[in-house]
């Protein structure tokens, strides 16, 4: 945890408490509401990594991460939702383009939301989504497999690789038009709730100045594939609630006290190691730390279960929750290096 309140984490703990985690398990069956969405707005949570002078917090990355872990703790779905807004905010800062100072500004606000659509890049050499360069512009072709936040996103960040291996990235509309046809709402064992659809793109054409980011494969796979071993403060938002839970119970108080002082050190190392450079051949060691918070994640919503008793099977139970939500971060980002050493892991444990 930071060492020094700040008042980004302090309005995280309020949202968290007074709105997020009394109506999570509702949210759960339900779906995340545009009114969640806005609590967090408010709370300026939306441009917490966003630079000052666009009406950003600009805040330390030790309070982004304790912020998404009391958001996912809270309601995984609605961390979810939010987390996607993130990472378009920080291209924008970092490339200067024509539509940085088009859409920086109200997302780093909150006054507009955006998604991202782009994991698929790291299916290379398979090819989901192709970008076509035309005159004036480019055209997108192909499907993206998860898009999550439709409905209630504004525009989304999407990429596409070309024949030449380049991968273009360009803010578009999150909506419906001429090219762009989404499915119906995904139903997935965990986090339904955050609206997650396919899109077909079939001759999507984008205007030059759409783009945010050329750069090439190779390129992106050096800055991805580092930021990808690391682990999500999510996977430790939701392991601490889920040990909340088996604190209360009458026999879960050790338990807890063993799984939470493991969990701590994990977290320590995963942290520690993310705030490196990202320096060649880090990332079988990022992996191995990734593969232990998932291991302790595992331990804590099967504890929760386990002290839940049958209860914990009802839908409204929140150790249920946290376990569907927990699977689900097993898999969240996932690339072909972390399956292979997560398996090797459960192999040799």
């Amino acid at each position: 945890m930071t060492t020094t309140p700040h008042p980004l984490v302090t309005r995280a703990q309020r949202l968290a408490g007074d709105l997020l985690l009394p109506q999570a398990e509702r949210v759960d069956q339900e779906g995340v509401p545009a009114s969640h969405v806005e609590a967090v707005r408010r709370a300026g949570l939306l441009g917490v990594v966003a630079p000052r002078e666009y009406g950003g917090a600009d805040a330390p990355v030790a309070v982004a991460r304790e912020t998404a872990e009391i958001l996912a703790g809270a309601c995984c779905s609605t961390w979810f939702v939010q987390t996607q807004h993130h990472t378009p905010v920080k291209l924008l800062a970092t490339y200067d383009s024509p539509v940085r100072e088009k859409l920086l500004r109200p997302l780093a606000t909150g006054e507009r939301m955006a998604g991202i659509a782009f994991a698929h890049v790291r299916a290379f050499p398979r090819v989901p989504v192709r970008a076509v360069p035309e005159e004036g512009g480019w055209r997108f072709e192909g499907t993206v497999p998860w898009y999550t936040g439709w409905g209630l996103n504004d525009v989304m960040l999407l990429a596409g690789v070309t024949d030449t291996a380049e991968v273009v990235f360009v803010f578009a509309e999150a909506r419906e038009q001429q090219g762009l046809r989404a499915s119906a709402p995904m139903r997935l064992a965990a986090l339904t709730a955050a609206r997650t659809v396919s899109l077909e793109l079939d001759g999507l054409r984008m205007p030059e100045e759409a783009v945010v980011l050329r750069t090439s494969q190779e390129e992106f796979a050096l800055v991805d594939l580092p930021r990808a071993a690391n682990a999500s403060p999510a996977v430790f938002g939701v392991a601490y609630a889920a040990l909340d839970l088996v604190a209360r119970t009458p026999d879960g108080e050790e338990t807890a006290r063993s799984l939470r002082a493991r969990l701590h050190e994990v977290r320590r190392e995963a942290y520690a190691l993310a705030d490196q450079p990202a320096a060649p051949g880090c990332v079988p060691e990022r992996l191995a730390v990734k593969t232990r918070a998932y291991d302790l994640l595992r331990a804590a919503t099967t504890a929760a279960i386990v002290a839940g008793g049958g209860r914990a099977m009802a839908l409204e139970s929140r150790a249920q929750r946290l376990a569907r939500e927990g699977m689900f971060l097993l898999v969240q980002g996932q690339t072909a290096e972390a399956r292979r050493t997560h398996l090797g892991s459960l192999a040799s444990g």
